[in-house]
């Protein structure tokens, strides 16, 4: 059954105990942080919108007293417009010290960052000709290039796949796309049900009034493009090429969701919530297997509202796996780092800490 029994009976401590790393060892004296790590992005190259093929991940590997092999890897999925270069820096500096806090308390967890970050802003980690593969490039190559440097897990069931947001969602997505892959997920007010999270977004007037002329322009290859004045239009931009592409015969094409005169245009917010896991859930809730820990969570006072799409997509998949719903305090990006410790410990099995006093 992979890590959730033997971790949870002998606290984990069993994952942490022989010698490991590409040419070197992690030891006591080594200073926790995050190390850059290139991936060539073999499948990112040639992408529609013109984007970096080879790409870093930030990799953090918690200190602890002996030679460490083969730790647990949680792969996270940063929320839109983040990737793994904001790891660099002072938040990773805040996820580094949420992590060697689960490995002072016999839960060593390593922790990969990854890049998914378009022209946009975000891929929504999905794999479309407007924009390139980006499951595709997490599944295929971010993964195995790391196993094949820190070393393959036990079984499949032993990966994790955690996100915030954008990275919640594509958490989900990522996992539902290959079940067999991972053995739990940790979605933090992840975009679920499009309704509640999307909508009020794309009937925004700014939306409405972007003018064909205007939306050629944003589309346009890279040296001849003009970035929208507005985040909104930037954020719908990549949405938009996430979940309504034209298709492989018109690369870096989308449907907007607005025809020239500003009518809304029902077909292509169809195309949307083909992607939207709520309603992926309603047709088919069986999407995980029984052996999955689903861990969703949103907060209460969710910007977006979702707290909302999460309890639905708990209750719709609840009958059929072991899924958890937590409703934090706080907004959307509030306590990121004790709320994902938090669905790590419910993974484990371990005592649930508290979140902003609740």
């Amino acid at each position: 059954m992979g890590f959730f029994n033997d971790l949870s009976r002998r606290a984990v401590l069993a994952a942490a105990l022989a010698w490991s790393g590409f040419s070197g060892a992690t030891c006591l004296t080594a200073a926790p942080h995050f190390e850059a790590i290139s991936i060539p992005g073999r499948l990112l190259e040639g992408n529609p919108l013109g984007d970096p093929s080879q790409r870093r991940v930030a990799v953090f590997t918690p200190k602890l007293p002996r030679f460490t092999s083969k730790l647990l890897t949680v792969y996270y999925l940063p929320g839109y417009g983040g990737s793994s270069e904001d790891f660099f820096g002072g938040n990773g500096e805040h996820f580094a010290a949420a992590f060697q806090n689960l490995a002072d308390k016999g839960m060593p967890l390593r922790m990969v960052v990854v890049d998914c970050r378009n022209r946009w802003g975000g891929s929504q980690y999905l794999n479309s000709p407007a924009q390139g593969n980006y499951a595709d490039y997490l599944l295929e190559e971010v993964i195995p290039f790391l196993e094949k440097y820190y070393g393959t897990p036990a079984t499949p069931r032993d990966r994790i796949i955690a996100g915030h947001s954008s990275g919640g969602f594509g958490a989900l997505r990522v996992a539902m796309m290959a079940p067999e892959r991972f053995g739990a997920v940790v979605a933090l007010s992840p975009d679920t049900d499009f309704e509640v999270t999307h909508k009020p977004l794309v009937e925004e007037h700014v939306i409405k009034s972007v003018t064909p002329k205007q939306l050629a322009s944003y589309v346009a290859p890279p040296e001849l493009m003009l970035k929208p004045g507005h985040n909104l239009i930037q954020i719908v931009l990549g949405l938009s090429a996430a979940y309504a592409p034209k298709g492989p015969n018109e690369p870096g094409e989308f449907h907007w969701l607005y025809d020239e005169k500003g009518n809304w245009q029902a077909e292509v917010w169809q195309n949307w919530l083909e992607e939207d896991t709520v309603v992926i859930a309603r047709r088919n809730p069986h999407l995980f297997m029984p052996y999955h820990k689903i861990y969703l969570d949103g907060a209460e006072h969710d910007e977006f509202g979702a707290q909302k799409g999460a309890k639905v997509l708990r209750d719709l998949i609840k009958p059929y796996t072991r899924v958890e719903f937590f409703e934090s305090p706080g907004g959307h990006a509030d306590l990121i780092e004790d709320r994902l410790a938090r669905g790590l410990e419910w993974v484990f099995e371990r005592k649930l800490r508290t979140v902003g006093g609740r």
